[in-house]
């Protein structure tokens, strides 16, 4: 080696040496901005390395810790959820509807936990309703006219209520030569004798007794009471 190759070996040591001192700056020097762009700034981490391993343990150790602070309220809001039941409300005859639209719109206006309200045709004097608690249940219906109260002998089974759920032909029971009463249209309070019965369009054909003269009138299946079966 000569003298001039060690010169140079000591200018690229002290060279070497001043870009670490300069924090790599004069390794920058020559670079394109595409190239500066691509280069990511490191921040070093204080402390021996057995503090930096502490500090990197500690980061999964605050995820879950918020994993778990998001995760309590969801089970906050399952123990608020409060079971539902059936009740049977007894109502004045012939006012079952009435008394079930008037407890749906004050359960809406006072936010009352009411989930569903039944009133069955084919059941008189009484209004099926799904709540919380019988006790919120007397206290909400209090006032409302034609309404005699709550059901005490407890909830009422499903079982009782599914036969209520699954829609029946208009004319389902209806048969020739059956007592009818017309509870709907201009013939209303009338008595008549069924004549025919048309599945398909679920309408029937009626005699009225009170007439003159024997004409066949035909109305829906659901226009007409049974009050006497033909034997």
């Amino acid at each position: 080696m000569t003298i001039d190759d060690e010169k140079k070996d000591e200018e690229g040591g002290k060279g070497g040496k001043k870009v670490e001192e300069d924090g790599g700056i004069g390794l920058l020097e020559g670079l394109t901005d595409d190239e500066l762009k691509g280069i990511k700034k490191v921040e070093p981490v204080e402390g021996t390395g057995k503090e930096q391993e502490e500090v990197a343990e500690a980061k999964p150790k605050k995820a879950r810790a918020k994993k778990a602070k998001a995760a309590a309220p969801v089970e906050e809001e399952k123990d608020i959820i409060e079971e539902t039941a059936i009740y049977t409300v007894k109502t004045s005859i012939g006012h079952e509807k009435i008394v079930a639209d008037v407890i749906a719109g004050r359960a809406r206006r006072r936010a009352e936990p009411v989930y569903s309200i039944l009133s069955p045709q084919t059941i008189r004097g009484y209004v099926f309703i799904e709540a919380t608690g019988i006790d919120r249940l007397k206290k909400m219906i209090k006032g409302i006219p034609k309404v005699r109260g709550v059901v005490s002998s407890g909830t009422t089974p499903m079982t009782e209520i599914e036969p209520f759920l699954t829609p029946k032909p208009l004319v389902a029971g209806i048969v020739e030569g059956d007592i009818v009463e017309l509870i709907a249209g201009p013939f209303k309070g009338e008595k008549a004798r069924v004549r025919q019965i048309d599945e398909t369009k679920e309408e029937i054909t009626v005699e009225l007794f009170e007439a003159m003269i024997a004409i066949p009138i035909t109305v829906r299946g659901d226009h007409v009471r049974v009050i006497e079966k033909d034997h």
